[in-house]
């Protein structure tokens, strides 16, 4: 009877020993056990027959010329291609030591020589039974961590889909076509990778924190669905009692998203924007709403945020306003350095300056 491993292939058994009588001895007894035996003498030749095709499992003798077992046995353990394949030692050494030594260099098993046909088959059957067993669990283990992974990735895809709706219909009011929110995330995520750079910000700013304030920044607004369309949307000058209005928005925004985020703790994008929406109005200076934070007390996605949301507010046209210059903007921005914004992140907004104006020009095109 011959037996298949998980690919449906009989199972093919590497037998390491200098003494060819030994050679032929085990040959014979794992033809008889329905395997197929692969006789070499030396450690060199053994490499050479798994580099041509892998094993099941190694017979594999301890006194050799060139490189005994032992140290066969660790250079095996010691590659990830071979390190999984059962060995078993065989010897006419049956000291307790010598066992122990096997066992501690990664062996499954050790066989004392002369060989007894009954006891060589059943070690051999028992131990390509249970490394079978492996090779199955660790197939089923990837084909689960794949499903998982994909599960993940449609759930992650759907998450995104679900807080643009939400950013898009944060925006519909002043923005209908949505460019803001567009607008804010691609910038937001090119300066984050550009601070990435930065040594002040690379501990903070990882390829997980860019990929989340993209998708995190378009809510920045959410809490603006709450406010009345006579003073959101009014041409003119506001009163001090609507800029108050509106700058509830802040903690509104901030407090709506939170309350997703208590039914969605495992999504990151969601905390983020819940830092983003409820800080990106406070300034460096400290003189900011709602919490007056100032400097690193503000977070580092919201202090991003206040940059990028200024230069696309300044850039843009409003019912209440005309838009200005990219070069204009600029200027403005720089203006308040030190005090609306973090110095630092200013230094890099200018850096950046031709992706910029590039990616406004893109969109007058559009």
């Amino acid at each position: 009877m011959e037996y298949q491993g998980v690919n449906n292939e009989v199972e093919n058994i590497l037998i390491v020993d200098d003494i060819t009588s030994n050679l032929a001895i085990l040959e014979g007894m794992i033809k008889n056990a329905g395997y197929i035996p692969r006789p070499v003498t030396s450690a060199k030749q053994a490499m050479e027959a798994i580099h041509d095709r892998l094993p099941q499992l190694i017979l594999l003798d301890i006194t050799m010329p060139d490189m005994d077992g032992y140290e066969f046995c660790e250079l095996l353990k010691k590659d990830v291609k071979t390190r999984e394949i059962p060995i078993i030692f065989i010897s006419a050494m049956d000291d307790k030591e010598d066992k122990i030594k096997g066992f501690k260099l990664g062996a499954v098993d050790f066989i004392a020589k002369p060989f007894e046909l009954e006891e060589v088959t059943l070690r051999i059957n028992n131990h390509l039974r249970i490394y079978r067993m492996q090779q199955e669990l660790e197939g089923y283990n990837h084909k689960l961590h794949k499903m998982v992974n994909d599960q993940m990735k449609k759930i992650a895809e759907e998450e995104k889909h679900f807080i643009f709706s939400l950013a898009k219909l944060s925006e519909s009011k002043e923005d209908p076509a949505g460019n803001h929110i567009k607008n804010v995330a691609r910038n937001c995520k090119l300066l984050a990778m550009s601070l990435q750079l930065s040594p002040r910000f690379e501990k903070e700013i990882s390829n997980h924190f860019i990929e989340t304030i993209e998708i995190a920044a378009p809510l920045h607004d959410m809490g603006k669905l709450s406010i009345r369309d006579n003073i959101l949307l009014k041409p003119g000058r506001l009163s001090s009692d609507e800029i108050e209005v509106v700058k509830t928005h802040t903690t509104i925004g901030a407090d709506m998203l939170t309350e997703l985020y208590e039914v969605n703790e495992h999504n990151e994008f969601l905390k983020m924007a819940i830092d983003i929406s409820r800080s990106h109005h406070e300034r460096w200076d400290g003189t900011g709403y709602p919490d007056r934070l100032s400097k690193d007390e503000i977070p580092l996605a919201a202090r991003i945020m206040a940059v990028i949301d200024v230069y696309d507010a300044l850039t843009s046209k409003r019912c209440y306003k005309e838009s200005y210059s990219h070069e204009e903007s600029t200027a403005i921005i720089n203006a308040e350095s030190g005090r609306s914004f973090d110095p630092e992140i200013i230094q890099v907004f200018n850096k950046i300056q031709h992706k910029l104006k590039q990616n406004e020009r893109d969109d007058n095109e559009i």
